[in-house]
Protein backbone atom coordinates (compact mmCIF):
# COMPACT_ATOMS: atom_id res chain seq x y z
CA UNK A 1 0.00 0.00 0.00
CA UNK A 2 2.82 2.40 0.85
CA UNK A 3 4.50 1.70 -2.49
CA UNK A 4 1.23 2.46 -4.29
CA UNK A 5 0.84 5.80 -2.50
CA UNK A 6 4.46 6.76 -3.19
CA UNK A 7 4.10 5.75 -6.85
CA UNK A 8 0.94 7.81 -7.26
CA UNK A 9 2.59 10.82 -5.62
CA UNK A 10 5.59 10.53 -7.93
CA UNK A 11 3.27 10.26 -10.94
CA UNK A 12 1.47 13.44 -9.89
CA UNK A 13 4.66 15.55 -10.01
CA UNK A 14 5.24 15.39 -13.81
CA UNK A 15 1.49 15.73 -14.35
CA UNK A 16 1.42 18.98 -12.36
CA UNK A 17 4.46 20.20 -14.28
CA UNK A 18 2.71 19.43 -17.57
CA UNK A 19 -0.43 21.28 -16.41
CA UNK A 20 1.62 24.37 -15.53
CA UNK A 21 3.50 24.30 -18.85
CA UNK A 22 0.34 23.91 -20.93
CA UNK A 23 -1.34 26.71 -18.97
CA UNK A 24 1.61 29.06 -19.50
CA UNK A 25 1.96 28.11 -23.16
CA UNK A 26 -1.68 28.65 -24.11
CA UNK A 27 -1.85 32.04 -22.41
CA UNK A 28 1.29 33.10 -24.29
CA UNK A 29 -0.22 31.95 -27.60
CA UNK A 30 -2.80 34.74 -27.38
CA UNK A 31 -1.99 37.11 -30.28
CA UNK A 32 -2.30 40.31 -28.20
CA UNK A 33 0.88 41.75 -26.73
CA UNK A 34 0.53 41.57 -22.91
CA UNK A 35 2.61 44.74 -22.50
CA UNK A 36 0.31 46.68 -24.81
CA UNK A 37 -2.73 45.21 -23.10
CA UNK A 38 -1.36 46.28 -19.71
CA UNK A 39 -0.85 49.81 -20.98
CA UNK A 40 -4.37 49.98 -22.40
CA UNK A 41 -5.87 48.62 -19.19
CA UNK A 42 -3.98 51.28 -17.25
CA UNK A 43 -5.54 53.84 -19.64
CA UNK A 44 -2.33 55.30 -21.00
CA UNK A 45 -3.41 58.02 -23.50
CA UNK A 46 -0.65 57.43 -26.08
CA UNK A 47 0.98 54.02 -26.45
CA UNK A 48 4.39 54.34 -28.05
CA UNK A 49 6.95 51.69 -28.91
CA UNK A 50 9.18 52.99 -26.13
CA UNK A 51 6.37 52.61 -23.59
CA UNK A 52 5.66 49.08 -24.82
CA UNK A 53 9.37 48.22 -24.57
CA UNK A 54 9.56 49.55 -21.01
CA UNK A 55 6.47 47.60 -20.01
CA UNK A 56 7.86 44.42 -21.60
CA UNK A 57 11.05 44.86 -19.60
CA UNK A 58 9.06 45.54 -16.45
CA UNK A 59 6.95 42.40 -16.95
CA UNK A 60 9.92 40.31 -18.09
CA UNK A 61 8.42 39.68 -21.53
CA UNK A 62 11.71 40.40 -23.29
CA UNK A 63 13.20 37.17 -21.94
CA UNK A 64 13.13 33.81 -23.83
CA UNK A 65 10.02 31.68 -23.48
CA UNK A 66 11.53 28.94 -21.28
CA UNK A 67 13.23 31.48 -19.03
CA UNK A 68 9.89 33.25 -18.51
CA UNK A 69 8.20 29.92 -17.83
CA UNK A 70 10.67 28.81 -15.18
CA UNK A 71 10.64 32.26 -13.58
CA UNK A 72 6.85 32.14 -13.44
CA UNK A 73 6.88 28.55 -12.12
CA UNK A 74 9.40 29.46 -9.43
CA UNK A 75 7.22 32.38 -8.42
CA UNK A 76 4.12 30.14 -8.29
CA UNK A 77 5.90 27.71 -5.97
CA UNK A 78 6.62 30.65 -3.66
CA UNK A 79 3.03 31.92 -3.87
CA UNK A 80 3.91 34.85 -6.15
CA UNK A 81 1.60 34.74 -9.19
CA UNK A 82 2.38 38.21 -10.48
CA UNK A 83 0.57 41.54 -10.51
CA UNK A 84 -2.88 42.27 -11.91
CA UNK A 85 -2.93 44.37 -15.09
CA UNK A 86 -6.19 46.02 -14.09
CA UNK A 87 -4.90 47.23 -10.76
CA UNK A 88 -1.08 47.09 -10.49
CA UNK A 89 -1.35 47.85 -6.78
CA UNK A 90 -2.93 44.42 -6.24
CA UNK A 91 -1.27 41.05 -6.61
CA UNK A 92 -2.91 38.08 -8.30
CA UNK A 93 -2.61 36.07 -5.09
CA UNK A 94 -4.43 38.84 -3.23
CA UNK A 95 -7.22 38.90 -5.80
CA UNK A 96 -7.64 35.12 -5.58
CA UNK A 97 -7.58 35.21 -1.78
CA UNK A 98 -10.28 37.89 -1.85
CA UNK A 99 -12.65 35.90 -4.08
CA UNK A 100 -11.82 32.32 -3.07
CA UNK A 101 -13.89 32.19 0.18
CA UNK A 102 -17.11 33.05 -1.67
CA UNK A 103 -16.48 30.33 -4.25
CA UNK A 104 -15.62 27.76 -1.58
CA UNK A 105 -18.79 28.68 0.29
CA UNK A 106 -20.87 28.17 -2.84
CA UNK A 107 -19.10 24.90 -3.72
CA UNK A 108 -19.49 23.54 -0.18
CA UNK A 109 -23.20 24.34 -0.11
CA UNK A 110 -23.64 22.73 -3.54
CA UNK A 111 -21.76 19.60 -2.47
CA UNK A 112 -23.89 19.32 0.67
CA UNK A 113 -27.05 19.52 -1.44
CA UNK A 114 -25.68 16.87 -3.82
CA UNK A 115 -24.84 14.48 -0.96
CA UNK A 116 -28.10 15.02 0.92
CA UNK A 117 -30.37 14.54 -2.12
CA UNK A 118 -28.59 12.13 -4.46
CA UNK A 119 -27.88 9.28 -2.01
CA UNK A 120 -31.43 8.77 -0.63
CA UNK A 121 -33.11 9.40 -3.99
CA UNK A 122 -30.76 7.00 -5.79
CA UNK A 123 -31.33 4.45 -3.02
CA UNK A 124 -35.13 4.69 -3.27
CA UNK A 125 -35.04 4.55 -7.08
CA UNK A 126 -33.12 1.26 -6.89
CA UNK A 127 -35.33 -0.23 -4.17
CA UNK A 128 -38.56 0.71 -5.97
CA UNK A 129 -37.31 0.01 -9.48
CA UNK A 130 -39.85 0.84 -12.23
CA UNK A 131 -42.28 2.15 -9.62
CA UNK A 132 -43.98 5.51 -9.77
CA UNK A 133 -41.22 7.18 -7.72
CA UNK A 134 -38.50 5.76 -9.97
CA UNK A 135 -40.32 6.82 -13.14
CA UNK A 136 -40.93 10.35 -11.88
CA UNK A 137 -37.31 10.79 -10.78
CA UNK A 138 -35.96 9.46 -14.09
CA UNK A 139 -38.10 12.02 -15.90
CA UNK A 140 -36.86 14.81 -13.65
CA UNK A 141 -33.27 13.64 -14.16
CA UNK A 142 -33.69 13.62 -17.94
CA UNK A 143 -35.11 17.15 -17.96
CA UNK A 144 -32.59 18.63 -15.50
CA UNK A 145 -29.63 17.07 -17.33
CA UNK A 146 -30.77 18.55 -20.64
CA UNK A 147 -30.99 22.11 -19.28
CA UNK A 148 -27.78 24.19 -19.01
CA UNK A 149 -26.92 25.74 -15.66
CA UNK A 150 -27.46 29.35 -16.73
CA UNK A 151 -30.98 28.52 -17.97
CA UNK A 152 -31.85 26.79 -14.71
CA UNK A 153 -30.51 29.82 -12.84
CA UNK A 154 -32.62 32.21 -14.87
CA UNK A 155 -35.74 30.09 -14.31
CA UNK A 156 -35.12 29.99 -10.56
CA UNK A 157 -34.55 33.74 -10.50
CA UNK A 158 -37.80 34.32 -12.38
CA UNK A 159 -39.85 31.87 -10.30
CA UNK A 160 -38.45 32.23 -6.77
CA UNK A 161 -37.27 35.81 -6.94
CA UNK A 162 -39.50 37.73 -9.34
CA UNK A 163 -42.83 35.92 -9.10
CA UNK A 164 -42.91 34.46 -5.59
CA UNK A 165 -40.44 36.94 -4.03
CA UNK A 166 -39.18 34.24 -1.67
CA UNK A 167 -35.44 34.48 -2.26
CA UNK A 168 -33.06 37.22 -3.48
CA UNK A 169 -31.94 36.93 -7.09
CA UNK A 170 -28.39 38.29 -6.83
CA UNK A 171 -25.65 39.41 -4.48
CA UNK A 172 -24.32 37.81 -1.31
CA UNK A 173 -24.23 38.35 2.41
CA UNK A 174 -26.83 36.02 3.95
CA UNK A 175 -27.69 32.33 3.66
CA UNK A 176 -30.78 33.23 1.62
CA UNK A 177 -28.53 34.59 -1.16
CA UNK A 178 -26.77 31.21 -1.25
CA UNK A 179 -29.78 28.95 -1.86
CA UNK A 180 -30.52 29.65 -5.54
CA UNK A 181 -26.92 29.59 -6.87
CA UNK A 182 -26.04 26.51 -4.78
CA UNK A 183 -29.06 24.59 -6.04
CA UNK A 184 -28.34 25.67 -9.61
CA UNK A 185 -24.75 24.40 -9.42
CA UNK A 186 -25.74 21.12 -7.75
CA UNK A 187 -28.67 20.19 -10.01
CA UNK A 188 -26.69 18.49 -12.79
CA UNK A 189 -24.51 16.63 -10.26
CA UNK A 190 -27.58 15.41 -8.38
CA UNK A 191 -28.90 13.87 -11.60
CA UNK A 192 -25.55 12.21 -12.32
CA UNK A 193 -25.16 10.63 -8.88
CA UNK A 194 -28.76 9.47 -8.68
CA UNK A 195 -28.24 7.51 -11.89
CA UNK A 196 -24.85 6.23 -10.70
CA UNK A 197 -26.09 5.04 -7.31
CA UNK A 198 -29.24 3.52 -8.78
CA UNK A 199 -27.39 1.56 -11.46
CA UNK A 200 -24.70 0.37 -9.04
CA UNK A 201 -27.28 -0.86 -6.56
CA UNK A 202 -29.21 -2.70 -9.25
CA UNK A 203 -26.00 -4.42 -10.34
CA UNK A 204 -25.09 -5.35 -6.77
CA UNK A 205 -28.57 -6.78 -6.15
CA UNK A 206 -27.70 -9.50 -8.69
CA UNK A 207 -24.54 -10.59 -6.86
CA UNK A 208 -24.24 -13.85 -4.97
CA UNK A 209 -23.58 -12.26 -1.59
CA UNK A 210 -27.08 -10.73 -1.66
CA UNK A 211 -28.57 -14.19 -2.26
CA UNK A 212 -26.55 -15.64 0.62
CA UNK A 213 -27.63 -12.78 2.90
CA UNK A 214 -31.29 -13.50 2.08
CA UNK A 215 -30.77 -17.22 2.68
CA UNK A 216 -29.25 -16.46 6.09
CA UNK A 217 -32.42 -14.55 6.97
CA UNK A 218 -30.85 -11.14 7.44
CA UNK A 219 -33.33 -8.24 7.63
CA UNK A 220 -34.04 -6.69 4.25
CA UNK A 221 -33.18 -3.22 5.51
CA UNK A 222 -29.77 -4.41 6.71
CA UNK A 223 -29.09 -6.08 3.36
CA UNK A 224 -30.01 -2.95 1.43
CA UNK A 225 -28.13 -0.46 3.62
CA UNK A 226 -25.16 -2.35 5.08
CA UNK A 227 -24.33 -4.48 2.06
CA UNK A 228 -25.80 -3.26 -1.23
CA UNK A 229 -25.61 0.49 -0.63
CA UNK A 230 -22.18 0.25 1.04
CA UNK A 231 -20.69 -1.72 -1.86
CA UNK A 232 -22.36 0.56 -4.39
CA UNK A 233 -20.79 3.66 -2.85
CA UNK A 234 -17.22 2.41 -3.45
CA UNK A 235 -17.40 3.23 -7.13
CA UNK A 236 -18.79 6.67 -6.33
CA UNK A 237 -15.85 7.76 -4.17
CA UNK A 238 -13.61 8.88 -7.01
CA UNK A 239 -16.54 10.43 -8.88
CA UNK A 240 -17.59 12.42 -5.82
CA UNK A 241 -14.01 13.45 -5.22
CA UNK A 242 -13.68 14.70 -8.77
CA UNK A 243 -16.94 16.61 -8.40
CA UNK A 244 -15.34 18.93 -5.81
CA UNK A 245 -12.98 20.66 -8.30
CA UNK A 246 -15.76 20.46 -10.88
CA UNK A 247 -18.04 22.33 -8.48
CA UNK A 248 -15.38 25.00 -7.97
CA UNK A 249 -14.75 25.30 -11.72
CA UNK A 250 -18.44 24.99 -12.60
CA UNK A 251 -19.43 28.02 -10.58
CA UNK A 252 -17.97 30.36 -13.20
CA UNK A 253 -21.27 30.71 -15.10
CA UNK A 254 -23.58 30.55 -12.09
CA UNK A 255 -21.60 33.19 -10.20
CA UNK A 256 -22.01 35.63 -13.07
CA UNK A 257 -25.73 34.86 -13.39
CA UNK A 258 -26.36 35.52 -9.68
CA UNK A 259 -23.66 38.21 -9.28
CA UNK A 260 -21.88 36.07 -6.70
CA UNK A 261 -18.47 37.64 -5.88
CA UNK A 262 -16.30 34.57 -6.35
CA UNK A 263 -13.54 33.27 -8.60
CA UNK A 264 -15.93 32.82 -11.53
CA UNK A 265 -16.89 36.48 -11.54
CA UNK A 266 -13.21 37.43 -11.19
CA UNK A 267 -12.27 35.18 -14.12
CA UNK A 268 -14.94 36.55 -16.45
CA UNK A 269 -14.04 40.16 -15.62
CA UNK A 270 -10.35 39.30 -16.18
CA UNK A 271 -11.18 37.81 -19.59
CA UNK A 272 -13.01 40.97 -20.65
CA UNK A 273 -10.17 43.14 -19.32
CA UNK A 274 -7.49 40.80 -20.71
CA UNK A 275 -5.91 40.51 -17.31
CA UNK A 276 -3.64 37.65 -18.36
CA UNK A 277 -1.93 36.93 -15.00
CA UNK A 278 -5.28 36.39 -13.28
CA UNK A 279 -6.58 34.15 -16.10
CA UNK A 280 -3.35 32.15 -16.11
CA UNK A 281 -3.42 31.62 -12.36
CA UNK A 282 -7.11 30.68 -12.37
CA UNK A 283 -6.56 28.01 -15.03
CA UNK A 284 -3.52 26.69 -13.14
CA UNK A 285 -5.50 26.56 -9.89
CA UNK A 286 -8.32 24.55 -11.43
CA UNK A 287 -5.86 22.15 -13.08
CA UNK A 288 -3.99 21.60 -9.80
CA UNK A 289 -7.28 20.99 -7.97
CA UNK A 290 -8.27 18.28 -10.47
CA UNK A 291 -4.92 16.51 -10.14
CA UNK A 292 -4.80 16.73 -6.33
CA UNK A 293 -8.38 15.59 -5.73
CA UNK A 294 -8.05 12.79 -8.25
CA UNK A 295 -4.93 11.59 -6.44
CA UNK A 296 -6.48 11.96 -2.99
CA UNK A 297 -9.70 10.09 -3.69
CA UNK A 298 -7.94 7.43 -5.73
CA UNK A 299 -5.85 6.67 -2.65
CA UNK A 300 -8.93 6.75 -0.41
CA UNK A 301 -10.71 4.31 -2.69
CA UNK A 302 -7.76 1.94 -2.53
CA UNK A 303 -7.71 2.19 1.26
CA UNK A 304 -11.45 1.59 1.60
CA UNK A 305 -11.72 -1.30 -0.90
CA UNK A 306 -9.93 -4.50 0.22
CA UNK A 307 -10.04 -5.89 -3.33
CA UNK A 308 -7.96 -3.01 -4.66
CA UNK A 309 -5.48 -3.41 -1.80
CA UNK A 310 -5.01 -7.07 -2.68
CA UNK A 311 -4.40 -6.17 -6.32
CA UNK A 312 -1.75 -3.68 -5.27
Amino acid sequence: MKRYVVRRLLMAIPLLAAVSFICFMFINLIPSNPAEVALRVQQMPVITEEAVARMEEMLGLNKPFLVRYFDWLAGCLKGDFGISYVNPARTVAGELARCLPATLQLAAASFAIVAVLSVPIGFLCAVYKDGWFDRIMRGVIFISTAMPAYWVGLLLMWGMGVKLRILPTNGSGTWRHLILPAFTVSLSYISTYIRLIRNNMLENMKQDYVLYANVRGLPQRAILVRHILKNSMHTCIVAMGMSIPQLIAGTIVVENVFSWPGLGTLCISSIFNRDYPVIQTYVLLIGVLFVVFNLLFDILQTVSDPRLRREE
